[in-house]
């Protein structure tokens, strides 16, 4: 049994590790949603976060533990999940592009949150309107169509051209662009459909990995969160109809 600790009421990070785990059919609690009786709660992610059960000490959720290992970052959460599922690239060297595949996309996350809160994490969307404004208009018009054209050039240059990001089969990576792009389609409609364009094998991909049988069982769960003020965020004035 494998223990994932994140914040209980938003998918955010969270939602990256839990998709490997659903995906790999691996038995995990999600330590915060249950109640302090069950060993669950807030109080039992601070244990770990505040240094109450010694080290390693993680920065932040989201955090795995499973046994007497705990694994902190989402990149390196997604990775040992994907070890335990299998879900990891056959060949070593896809295994180590993979991880910089997964890595490049926990920056691609960052710039998304950065668009509602570019200036500190601690004020407000409302406190940081005008600067929000400038960032998401450059994250429309560069950012985003620059990664997803890099996805799509890692999809066509697959030397096993089986539609994924590495290799000859679905693997965590290809998870968790699936959700980024969930999460762009819901925060930046608009701009995310414009961007597609360019992108269609991204959006083969993404169709793929949700007619995953786990996948789709999964989203029609109660496990499944929908987005609220997490990471992705829609701001209709951030997402004009046409490109502005």
């Amino acid at each position: 049994m494998i223990d994932l600790y994140y914040w209980p009421s938003i998918p955010g990070r969270g939602e990256y590790v839990r998709l490997v785990l659903e995906a790999g059919g691996l038995a995990y609690r999600d330590v915060a949603r249950l109640g302090e009786d069950e060993g669950g709660g807030l109080e039992a992610m601070f244990a770990f976060l505040q240094g109450r059960r010694g080290a390693p000490v993680p920065f932040a959720p989201p955090f795995l533990v499973d046994g007497d290992l705990v694994v902190s970052q989402t990149a390196l959460c997604c990775a040992h999940a994907a070890a335990k599922g299998g879900l990891l690239p056959e060949r070593e060297a896809d295994r180590t592009f993979a991880l910089s595949i997964a890595l490049t996309g926990e920056d691609f996350v960052r710039e998304i949150h950065d668009t509602h809160h570019p200036i500190a994490v601690s004020l407000t969307y409302e406190n940081q309107r005008p600067e929000a404004a400038r960032r998401a208009s450059d994250f429309r018009d560069n950012r985003l169509p620059k990664f997803l054209i890099w996805y799509e050039n890692l999809i066509e240059n697959n030397e096993d051209a089986a539609g994924w990001l590495v290799g000859p089969r679905m693997t965590y990576v290809d998870l968790g662009l699936y959700q980024t792009c969930r999460g762009l389609a819901h925060a930046f409609p608009n701009a995310f459909d414009r961007a597609m364009g360019e992108a269609p094998q991204v959006g083969a991909l993404c169709r793929a990995v949700a007619a995953h049988p786990a996948i789709a069982a999964y989203r029609e769960s109660p496990r499944a969160l929908p987005f609220t003020d997490g990471i992705f965020r829609h701001y209709d004035e951030l997402d004009p109809p046409s490109a502005a």
